[in-house]
């Protein structure tokens, strides 16, 4: 006998039903089809679960492409790890292809994409220059995006559009035009936006940095940016890769103005894509954005979360929009929600 004055409850009453008449979330139709050998791309995206992080992935391209059927903007927020993990052939292409109305990033992925353009290589070994001061002082880097800041100053552009406008003016020895990302986009004239915060990226430590240049270029900057978003209006895209900070603020501050100044931005898909989700990126571009205009409403807006790296996730999102391409057959995006 216990010393409790509680009896622990009987299970001999319990009601229960049949499984077969219970509503499920997973079914055996949904499971993943084994991988054969020589099978085609399409084929195996098509072979993925129909569940989850499979199922989003289906969803997230789905909106990509009726966004660019529908002329809405698809925005894509660039990380600097993005670019210097190799992945700028596969951006290049996407511009090529339409997937890409905008690009916005941050100090670090315009120089790793100068850089590139450049020299055909970038990401110092920190660790090795810190001690000694090394770190952050190459020359070209910090004396052309200074040069660039200014520039864009004086011309009354942002940061973007003076950087392109430098490497395809035929002033620099540029080794890799065909890897840059920033001259593809300004050939193909996608705007790209450059959101810095001064401090934070190597040429601001260099003799030639001026504050109030790299100041208005970026403040430009923002602005195109907000010009960029209202274009999302109404079912546009915005994909964040491997901002943590910075661009994540910059959206929603983009999302507030345009608002503000009264366009409603619904409905709208925005994605966020990392190897680790942080909090800013899950509030500032998953939920927050995409929430019901008034609290207890449905919103016809969704945000996804994609857990992954870089190199692996952004590649396979490219092949499915490839893939499902308008005269390549099947088409995606028709995803049944399952949690």
């Amino acid at each position: 006998m216990g010393i409790y004055d509680i009896e622990p409850l009987g299970l001999e009453k319990i009601r229960t039903y049949p499984l077969a008449t219970r509503k499920s979330k997973v079914s055996v139709r949904d499971f993943v089809k084994p991988h054969q050998r020589g099978t085609t791309v399409a084929k195996f995206l098509d072979s993925l679960p129909r569940i989850l992080a499979a199922d989003d992935l289906r969803a997230v391209a789905g909106a990509i492409l009726r966004a660019r059927a529908r002329r809405k903007a698809i925005l894509w927020g660039l990380g600097g790890h993005v670019f210097k993990v190799g992945l700028g052939p596969v951006l290049i292409d996407m511009i090529r292809r339409g997937f890409i109305s905008g690009i916005a990033t941050n100090g670090a992925g315009l120089v790793h994409d100068f850089e590139i353009a450049l020299a055909g290589n970038t990401s110092e070994d920190v660790e090795a220059a810190l001690g000694g001061g090394a770190f952050g002082m190459a020359e070209e880097t910090g004396l052309y995006l200074n040069e660039i800041a200014v520039g864009a100053h004086r011309s009354g552009i942002g940061m973007g559009e003076a950087a392109g406008k430098l490497l395809t003016s035929g002033r620099l020895r540029v080794k890799y035009p065909e890897s840059s990302v920033l001259i593809a986009a300004y050939r193909a004239r996608v705007p790209v936006t450059v959101h810095l915060a001064i401090g934070t990226d190597i040429p601001h430590m260099h003799r030639s940095a001026d504050g109030a240049a790299l100041g208005a270029a970026t403040h430009h900057d923002f602005r195109l940016f907000c010009a960029l978003v209202k274009q999302m209006h109404a079912g546009g895209v915005y994909l964040n890769w491997g901002s943590a900070v910075m661009l994540p603020e910059v959206f929603l501050k983009a999302v507030s103005v345009v608002r503000n100044l009264g366009t409603a931005l619904r409905p709208i898909t925005t994605a966020n894509f990392d190897f680790i989700q942080h909090y800013r990126p899950l509030q500032n571009v998953v939920k927050r954005p995409t929430a019901p205009a008034r609290r207890g409403h449905s919103s016809d807006s969704h945000g996804y979360a994609l857990t992954g790296h870089h190199e692996i996730m952004l590649p396979l999102l490219a092949a499915a929009l490839v893939e499902a391409s308008p005269g390549r057959g099947r088409r995606i995006g028709q995803s049944r929600r399952k949690r």
